[in-house]
C-alpha cells in the first residue's frame, strides 16, 4: 500500500494476512479471493449457537427492561396525549363501529386484544385528554403493557441483532442499555400508542434479516437449508407486521429490498456455483418470502379489521356508497331502477362524501335568507325529492293539479335534456338557485341554492334544471340514455344562469349544521357536479318492476378502496401542528413533544441527548468514512483489499441504509411530522455506534485495542453509567413523577426544548401539601373566529400559574376569541353572527387559587400544560372562502346521525340568535 496513506484509514488496511477459518473447516488466507458468491471475513454468527453465559446476560437485560418500563405504568391515571385515539379506536373495534384511520389495523387490533382480555366492554370513550381511567375501571393497565411488552423485547432483539452482525458480547450489552435508558423510547412504549409496535417489528425485520444475510455470505453451503428458509421467512412476516401498524413499514421494505437487488446481483455474478436455475430458485424464494409473504400477511390483516367493524360508525362517511352498503342497516334494498316523473328520489353526491341533497326548515342567514340545502351523509326523510316536469301532466278536463298528477297514465322516462323540477315534500318547497353569492364560497363563479316557495305555489323559472348524462361515468347501456337509479350519474344545470349543482369539502358554519356546502357553480370541476339517484319509489314502478341494487364491491374492492383512502387521508395532514417538528431538527433532538399535564406533573417526549447525539455522530463518522475510501479508491489506492476494510463498509453501511431508508422519505412528506417519526431511525443509528464502536476496539489492529480489551470494556461502562446518569435527570419527564423548577432548569440544554420548568414547584414538599386535584387541568373551550377573508386562526396562548398554596377550584367555560387571540364581549359576538364562522379548539388552563379563592399570579406565556389534539385525527371542518377545488374524498361531512338530528332540533327548540361554537372536530383519520 501506498506509504503516504498515513492516517486512519491505513490503520484498516495494515491488517496481518491472518488465516481465516471457513465454515467448512477450511483454512485460507484473509487475502485469497473466494471461488464462489461467500465473502471474506465471514464467520457463522448463528444466533441459537451462543454460549449460555450470553443468554444469562441476556435475561438480566431483559428483567431490567421490564422494571424500567414497567415502573409506574398505572401513571398517569388518565388519558394521555394519543391515547384518545388509539384506544378510542379499540373501544370501537369491541363495538364493531366502523371507522377511518391512516395506520394499517395490526397494532389497533393487538391493543383491543388486550383491553378485551382484560375486561374492556368498549363504553369508556377516551375523549379527551386527562379523561380520568379508575373511577369508570377501564382496564388501562392491561393495554399500556402490550406497548411496555414490546419496548421490553426491543433490548433482546437489538442485543442478538449486534451478536448476529459479529459483534462481541459487551458491545451487545451496551447496545441492549442505550435501549434500556432512552428516553423518547421509554415514554412511547409506556402509553396505548402504536410506535412501540412499530419498533419491535422494525427491530425484528433487522434480526431476521441480519441472520438470513449471515447464512447466505457463508455461501452455496448454507443456501436453502432450514436455517436460511427460516431466517428468510421470519424476515416476510416481520416486514408484514411492520407495514401492517404503520406505512413506516414501506422503508424497512425498501431497505430489506435494496439489500436483496444487491444479493441476486452478486450471485448472478458467480459463474462457478450459481446455474441460471439456482439463480431463478434464489430469485423464487426471496421473491416468495419477502413480497408474497407481507402481502398476504398485510391482507389478512385487513380481512380480519373488516370482520371486526360490521357496524356504521363515524368513519363510514369516508368510504363509497358501495362500501357503506356492506355494513349492518347501512345495506339497502333492491329498488326500481328506472326513474319516471312523479318519482319519489333522494340524490347523492358522486365525488366527495358529503351524502344527500338535503333541506331543512333553518334560513341562510345572509343572501337571499332563504332556506338552506345542504350535503347531509345519513339517510333522513329530509332527503327525499319529487322530480316534477316545468309542465302538469294533461288530463280530460286540462292540467292535472297536485303532486300526485303523474302517478296515473304512462310512466315518462327521464332523459337526457329533460327540464326538472326537484320538489322537498318535508318544507313544500322546490329547489332553487338565482344571482346570489353563497354565503360561504362567496367566488362569483358560484351562485346560491335554496329552497323556495310554499304549499300550493305553482314555482319561478329559477326552479328549472336540466338533466345531462355524463355518459362516460354511467353503468350501462340504458343507464346511459335515460336516467336510471344508481347506474346514471348526471348533472343537474340550471336553466336561468347556466350554473351546475355543486357541491364540495366546505362546511357550512354552525348555523348550516356543518353540513357540507351546497352552490350553483359556473366553473366548478365537473366531478363536484355530478349526482345520482338512490332511493326511487313510484306507484306506477310496482313489485314487478326492475330492481338495481349497490354492486357489493367483495373483500379485495373494500379492501383496495380503503387504502386510497388511507393514502389520500394522510397525504392531506398538512396543517400546522403546536408540537410539529420537521426531520432536520430530529437527528440533533431539537425538539420534544408535551404529551400530558396535570396536578403538576407533565409527560414530555424528549429523548436521552447523550445517546441521540452519539448515534448521530455515529452516522457522520461512516458518512465521513465511505467518502473518504470513495476518494481514495477513485484514486487507486487498494484500501478494499483488507478484510476489515471491506466488513466494515458492508456491515455498517447496511445499517446506516436502514437508517437513511427510515429518516430521508421524511424530506420528501408536506404531512405534518414529529419527533416519534424518527424512532425507527433512532434504533439503526444506536446499532450502527455500537458497530462503530466494536470495529474500534476490537477488530482494527492498529488503533491498538484489539489486544487491550480492558479498554473497551471500560469504555462501555463508562458510557453507559453516564446514559443512565442522563436517563435519570430526564426521567420525570418520562414518567410524569415529582420534579422542582430547579431540576427542571439545570437540564434543560436547548432553547428549543419547550418544556416548561415553571409549570413545576419549587419544593418537591409542595407535592404533599396540595390535594388530589390540585393543579388539575380544567378544560376551557376557546373558539376561534375566523373571517369571510383568507385570515387563519393563531394559537391561543394559554398560561398555566404556578402553584405556590392547595387549589380549591375547577373551572370550565367557553370564550370567543378573534384570529389574534383577542376575547370577544357578548355584544362584539352577537353582531359578528352569521358574519363568520367558528372553529372549535379545547385547551387546558389551570387556575390556582389560594385558601380565599383569589387567583394566584400568572406564569409566563406561553407555559401550555396540555397537549393540543393530534393532527392524523382532529381536523377541523374548512369553512373559509376561496377554498381551492379538489377531488373532496378525504373528509367526511359529519359525525353520527344523532349529533346532525340533535344540531337541528336544538335550533328549533333554542334561540337562533345565539351564537354557538363550532361542533367538535370530526375524525379524519386517525
Amino acid at each position: 500500500m501506498d506509504q503516504k496513506a498515513s492516517f486512519s484509514l491505513q490503520g484498516m488496511t495494515k491488517e496481518h494476512n491472518n488465516e481465516v477459518k471457513l465454515p467448512n473447516g477450511n483454512v485460507r488466507s484473509a487475502k485469497s479471493i473466494p471461488k464462489d458468491y461467500s465473502s471474506d471475513g465471514v464467520t457463522d454468527n448463528d444466533i441459537s449457537m451462543l454460549p449460555a453465559s450470553d443468554f444469562q446476560l441476556l435475561g438480566l437485560l431483559t428483567t431490567i427492561a421490564a422494571l424500567v418500563r414497567l415502573f409506574r405504568i398505572y401513571q398517569p391515571s388518565s388519558v394521555v396525549f394519543d391515547e384518545v385515539h388509539f384506544g378510542g379506536f379499540a373501544s370501537k373495534y369491541i363495538k364493531g363501529r366502523f371507522f377511518m384511520d391512516v395506520h394499517p389495523p395490526l397494532a389497533k387490533l393487538l391493543l383491543t386484544l388486550a383491553g378485551w382480555l382484560a375486561g374492556f366492554d368498549g363504553e369508556f370513550d377516551f375523549k379527551e385528554i386527562g379523561k380520568d381511567y379508575v373511577e369508570p375501571g377501564v382496564p388501562y393497565v392491561a393495554m399500556r403493557l402490550l406497548p411496555a411488552l414490546m419496548g421490553v423485547m426491543t433490548v433482546p432483539t437489538i442485543f442478538l441483532s449486534l451478536k448476529a452482525t459479529g459483534c462481541r458480547t459487551m458491545t451487545a450489552v451496551m447496545g441492549a442499555g442505550l435501549i434500556i435508558f432512552e428516553n423518547g423510547l421509554l415514554t412511547q412504549s409506556r402509553l396505548i400508542l402504536l410506535d412501540s409496535p412499530l419498533i419491535i417489528f422494525t427491530a425484528f425485520t433487522a434480526l431476521a434479516w441480519t441472520c438470513f444475510t449471515n447464512q447466505h455470505e457463508q455461501g452455496p453451503s448454507k443456501a436453502f437449508d432450514a436455517s436460511w428458509w427460516f431466517w428468510l421467512i421470519a424476515t416476510g412476516l416481520g416486514l408484514g407486521a411492520t407495514v401492517s401498524v404503520k406505512w413506516v413499514g414501506l422503508f424497512t421494505i425498501a431497505w430489506v429490498g435494496s439489500l436483496t437487488v444487491v444479493q441476486l446481483w452478486v450471485l448472478l455474478g458467480d459463474n462457478l456455483t450459481v446455474t441460471p436455475r439456482i439463480w431463478f430458485n434464489h430469485f423464487l424464494a426471496r421473491f416468495f418470502c419477502l413480497v408474497v409473504v407481507p402481502f398476504m400477511f398485510y391482507l389478512g390483516l385487513f380481512a380480519i379489521h373488516f370482520v371486526c367493524l360490521v357496524n356504521p360508525g363515524e368513519g363510514d362517511g369516508f368510504m363509497s356508497s358501495e362500501f357503506q352498503a356492506t355494513l349492518n342497516s347501512k345495506a339497502m334494498q333492491d329498488v326500481p331502477a328506472d326513474v319516471v316523473l312523479g318519482s319519489r328520489v333522494s340524490l347523492r353526491h358522486h365525488n366527495t362524501h358529503g351524502g344527500y341533497l338535503h333541506s331543512h326548515n333553518h334560513m341562510y342567514p345572509t343572501g337571499s335568507k332563504q332556506q338552506q340545502i345542504t350535503l347531509y351523509p345519513h339517510k333522513d326523510e329530509n332527503n327525499m325529492w319529487l322530480l316534477e316536469n316545468q309542465t302538469q301532466p294533461e288530463g280530460p278536463d286540462g292540467p292535472i293539479p297536485g303532486l300526485n298528477a303523474w302517478d296515473a297514465g304512462e310512466p315518462t322516462f327521464i332523459r337526457d335534456g329533460t327540464v326538472l323540477r326537484l320538489y322537498h315534500f318535508v318544507t313544500d318547497r322546490r329547489l332553487h338557485s338565482h344571482d346570489v353569492r353563497p354565503p360561504v364560497s362567496e367566488a362569483d363563479w358560484q351562485n346560491e341554492v335554496s329552497a323556495y316557495g310554499y304549499e300550493g305555489f305553482e314555482g319561478d323559472a329559477n326552479d328549472l334544471f336540466r338533466v345531462e348524462i355524463v355518459k362516460a361515468l354511467s353503468d350501462g347501456v340504458a343507464a346511459k340514455d335515460r336516467v336510471r337509479t344508481i347506474e346514471t350519474k348526471f348533472r343537474l344545470v340550471h336553466i336561468m344562469t347556466g350554473c351546475a349543482l355543486f357541491s364540495h369539502k366546505v362546511k357550512l358554519p354552525d348555523w348550516g349544521f356543518d353540513q357540507q356546502e351546497v352552490t350553483c357553480a359556473k366553473q366548478g370541476t365537473l366531478p363536484n357536479s355530478i349526482w345520482y339517484i338512490e332511493q326511487n319509489e313510484h306507484p306506477l314502478l310496482g313489485v314487478d318492476a326492475e330492481k338495481v341494487n349497490y354492486k357489493n364491491p367483495g373483500f379485495l374492492g373494500k379492501f383496495w378502496e380503503l387504502q386510497k383512502v388511507m393514502w389520500t387521508t394522510n397525504a392531506g395532514l398538512v396543517e400546522s401542528h403546536a408540537w410539529d417538528s420537521r426531520p432536520p431538527s430530529w437527528p440533533v433532538l431539537r425538539r420534544g413533544i408535551n404529551f400530558w399535564g396535570k396536578d403538576r406533573r407533565h409527560i414530555y417526549l424528549i429523548g436521552n441527548p447523550i445517546i441521540w447525539w452519539s448515534s448521530t455522530a455515529a452516522i457522520a463518522i461512516y458518512l465521513a468514512f465511505k467518502v473518504l475510501s470513495v476518494l481514495r479508491w477513485q484514486r487507486g489506492f487498494k484500501d478494499y483489499d483488507s478484510v476489515i476494510f471491506k466488513r466494515f463498509d458492508y456491515e455498517i453501511g447496511t445499517t446506516v441504509l436502514g437508517w437513511a431508508f427510515h429518516y430521508f422519505p421524511f424530506y420528501l412528506m408536506q404531512r405534518q411530522l414529529f419527533l416519534h417519526h424518527y424512532f425507527p431511525a433512532l434504533y439503526f443509528a444506536i446499532m450502527t455506534f455500537c458497530q462503530v464502536y466494536d470495529f474500534a476496539t476490537n477488530r482494527i489492529v492498529a488503533l491498538g485495542l484489539r489486544d487491550r480489551p480492558v479498554i473497551g470494556r471500560t469504555g462501555i461502562a463508562a458510557f453507559l453509567a453516564v446514559s443512565i446518569v442522563v436517563f435519570t435527570l430526564y426521567a420525570p419527564l418520562s414518567y410524569g413523577n415529582r420534579w422542582t423548577q430547579s431540576a427542571c432548569n439545570k437540564v434543560k440544554l436547548l432553547d428549543t426544548w419547550d418544556f416548561d420548568c415553571s409549570l413545576f414547584p419549587t419544593e418537591l414538599s409542595h407535592y404533599s401539601l396540595e390535594s388530589p386535584s390540585a393543579g388539575s387541568a380544567a378544560q376551557t373551550v376557546a373558539p376561534v373566529i375566523t373571517g369571510d377573508s383568507d385570515r387563519k386562526a393563531q394559537d391561543v396562548n394559554v398560561t398555566p400559574h404556578p402553584v405556590a398554596e392547595p387549589s380549591i377550584s375547577r373551572v370550565e367555560k367557553v370564550e370567543y376569541r378573534d384570529q389574534d387571540g383577542n376575547i370577544l364581549n357578548e355584544e362584539q359576538v352577537k353582531d359578528l353572527e352569521g358574519k363568520v364562522s367558528f372553529e372549535t379548539r379545547y385547551e387546558t388552563r389551570t387556575r390556582v387559587v389560594d385558601s380565599n379563592g383569589n387567583e394566584i399570579a400568572d406564569g409566563p406565556v406561553g407555559a401550555e400544560g396540555f397537549a393540543p389534539p393530534h393532527p392524523d385525527v382532529d381536523r377541523l371542518p374548512e369553512t373559509a372562502a376561496d377554498v381551492p377545488e379538489d377531488d373532496g374524498r378525504d373528509k367526511p361531512a359529519t359525525a353520527s346521525p344523532d349529533i346532525d338530528i340533535g344540531k337541528e332540533k336544538s335550533v328549533e327548540k333554542g334561540d337562533d340568535s345565539k351564537p354557538r361554537p363550532a361542533s367538535e372536530p370530526q375524525e379524519a383519520t386517525s
